[in-house]
């Protein structure tokens, strides 16, 4: 199957744009092959205090007999996802060993939960710590000791921060290792039901927290399809994992074979023999439409219009939300996985998962075929699945039929022609909306607003009642310069209930929503946010916006509201406690929403 056109011109448009700085960021990484790990070039000294704590391996690295991998690890036991990567080490240095190399922990970086903190002060950190995860992984690197690394991370800022700094290091072959999801317990569906009543004052905390509970209940990574589960769809459909690697379950044989093998192939795709393949061979253009390909194709989170641009920028790619939108209108949607439908990411890996519609996708003429990944040349290698047989794992050829039509789906047949995602832009400026699980009769909202500055005076509001006709509700200063661009997640059971009694709303913010946000429509990251005057800091309560997902329209209809003056908001509340105050300087540098809201560049 030919190329599809739209994928084609889009790519071409994306390599057009990005001509000038893609062409420096390749003179920077070709110089720093050059270059090469300088422990050689290290002074006895300096080469001591590396090895000082590497036990057996002291001997090989100070013979420069074999290749030494790097190890960046997110691991803490406060998130479920990243529990698992607690014994990873030991199996990297015990797969480096086995292939006559040697491993070291790099750095370890820090790893939030935003589950934790929704609706929390610490959620104004959330996206400013994807970019710390960044730098934090260049002190790891900065030594210059490793010949390859393995990133071990899986949550929602974690993988992007990490991307960042790989492309930073674009020159070192790296292989990113995932923990796999917790194995299923509560349905998603079930848990959201209880959250609703508990938002209406149907049922109580007791009963919240059995839910929660029940959902949440083990080691890995939480089971619906939100930004976590999202950016392990981009690390396979990008070249970063293994083939089918990113949902198989924690601490069980295959994934720790899984892990010894990443370890190994990583070491093989160094400098040191014949495989080499740095990270800026395989973050091409044509990789990230791919990745964007699968993002519209699976229906994930609305998080990655942030983060696959500021992943791009940092390997001198630019790339723009028309790019998504575009790609979206050709790109059918193939998996119903919650909040898009009942089923969780253990049911989507059973049904064919990341491997079926790979090869659908590449049957459709969607995907770029000729990309370079970790596991060798080609996105046909990422139509197979692991198997353990005899204790080793063995790629064999994925299933060609889906084993669930309820969940995943072939290209012929789609859930829905487009991939639900559409640029919105108007007279309150740019934005964008994921529309995938939002009905049709939902997509179109045109209703006076109510303006609010922080999410609970709008649950406050909506407990109380106040809210009783087709409402579209603003939430503004929750942009990344007004307080870090909190993820206003918390907001969606009241939404939810709002929409089950027959009313017509909407959210219209300059924050952002979550891959859970589901139902209600949301026209989420506009831009400029109200702390840059943009018109969302124009609106008072009863003009009339329109917020059309389908025509990608995002309009105030009531005249007379661009010639007002901006309102003001006392921010002074959000800049101390929990360190947002040590965020001061994010907070001024941080580029807008649509360039990828980083602090960095």
């Amino acid at each position: 199957m030919s190329l599809n056109d739209t994928i084609d011109r889009v790519t071409q448009r994306i390599i057009e744009r990005s001509q000038g700085p893609r062409g420096d960021y390749l003179e920077r990484m070709n110089a720093a092959r050059v270059k090469g790990p300088a422990r050689a070039h290290l002074s006895c000294s300096g080469q001591a205090h590396a090895y000082a704590g590497a036990g057996e391996d002291q001997g090989k690295l100070a013979h420069q007999s074999a290749g030494n991998l790097g190890i960046v690890t997110t691991y803490n036991d406060m998130l479920s996802a990243h529990q698992p990567f607690e014994r990873f080490p030991d199996l990297i240095r015990e797969a480096a060993r086995e292939a006559g190399g040697t491993a070291q922990v790099a750095g370890g970086v820090p790893a939030m939960c935003d589950g934790v903190t929704q609706g929390e002060p610490g959620m104004e950190l959330s996206l400013f710590s994807r970019d710390v995860i960044a730098m934090a992984t260049a002190v790891a690197m900065s030594h210059n000791t490793f010949d390859a690394a393995v990133y071990l991370g899986v949550c929602d800022k974690i993988v992007p921060g990490l991307v960042i700094a790989a492309q930073t290091f674009g020159h070192v072959p790296t292989l990113f290792l995932p923990a796999g999801p917790m194995t299923s317990g509560l349905s998603n569906d079930e848990k959201s039901m209880v959250r609703q009543k508990f938002a209406a004052g149907e049922v109580g905390r007791a009963e919240l927290m059995q839910a929660e509970m029940g959902a949440y209940h083990g080691p890995g990574t939480c089971t619906f399809y939100g930004t976590a589960n999202t950016n392990q769809m981009l690390m396979e459909f990008m070249g970063l994992h293994l083939p089918g690697t990113s949902f198989v379950t924690p601490n069980t044989g295959l994934r720790d074979a899984l892990t010894k093998a990443g370890a190994k192939r990583a070491l093989a795709i160094s400098d040191l023999g014949d495989s080499y393949t740095p990270v800026c061979d395989i973050l091409t253009e044509k990789a990230f439409v791919n990745g964007i390909v699968g993002l519209n194709a699976t229906g994930g989170s609305t998080n990655l219009l942030i983060h696959l641009v500021a992943m791009a920028r940092a390997g001198g790619i630019i790339l723009d939300w028309q790019d998504f939108s575009d790609i979206s209108d050709v790109t059918p949607l193939l998996a119903r996985v919650y909040p898009n439908g009942l089923a969780d990411v253990n049911h989507f890996h059973a049904a064919g998962g990341l491997g079926y519609m790979i090869r659908e996708l590449l049957g459709a003429g969607l995907l770029h075929a000729d990309t370079k990944t970790v596991a060798g040349g080609g996105l046909e290698l990422y139509t197979q699945e692991p198997k353990l047989i005899a204790g080793e794992v063995v790629w064999e050829q994925g299933t060609e039929e889906s084993l669930n039509i309820k969940i995943v789906r072939p290209a012929a047949d789609p859930f829905q022609a487009t991939g639900g995602l559409k640029r919105l832009s108007g007279s309150l400026g740019n934005a964008v909306i994921k529309a995938s699980a939002v009905k049709p009769e939902h997509q179109i909202v045109e209703a006076p607003v109510r303006v609010f500055h922080d999410q609970d005076s709008v649950k406050n509001a909506c407990r109380a009642g106040e809210i009783t006709q087709d409402t579209i509700i603003v939430v503004r200063f929750q942009g990344p310069k007004a307080n870090g661009m909190p993820e206003l997640h918390s907001l969606t059971p009241a939404l939810k209930n709002l929409q089950a009694k027959g009313l017509n709303v909407a959210l219209v913010t300059d924050g952002r929503m979550s891959g859970a946000s589901g139902s209600v429509p949301a026209a989420i990251h506009v831009s400029p946010e109200a702390l840059d005057g943009g018109a969302i800091a124009k609106l008072q309560d009863g003009d009339i916006v329109r917020v059309d997902a389908v025509a990608g329209v995002l309009e105030i209809l009531t005249d007379g509201v661009l010639e007002r003056a901006v309102a003001q908001a006392d921010m002074s509340g959000n800049y101390f406690g929990l360190g947002r105050e040590l965020f001061a300087n994010f907070r001024r540098q941080v580029g807008s929403a649509d360039t990828g809201a980083c602090a960095l560049f």
